[in-house]
């Protein structure tokens, strides 16, 4: 069977970001861990649906009279 994976990982987040997951942690009973993962796995779709940088013009290539 396989176990679970356990490496560690730091992560910053802007400290409003920070208060709202502590909050949340503190609501559900939760580890901070746990409330990140969970956003994770409810918006990876969103996220995916986010342009990458390759997929994104260049602003100074389009429109330009030369």
């Amino acid at each position: 069977m396989g176990g679970t994976d356990k490496r560690k990982q730091s992560l910053y987040f802007p400290e409003s970001m920070l208060q709202d997951i502590q909050h949340e942690a503190a609501r559900l009973d939760r580890s901070l861990s746990w409330i990140v993962q969970r956003c994770v796995k409810i918006g990876i779709q969103e996220i995916r649906k986010l342009p990458s940088v390759n997929d994104i013009e260049d602003s100074t290539d389009s429109g330009s009279a030369g």
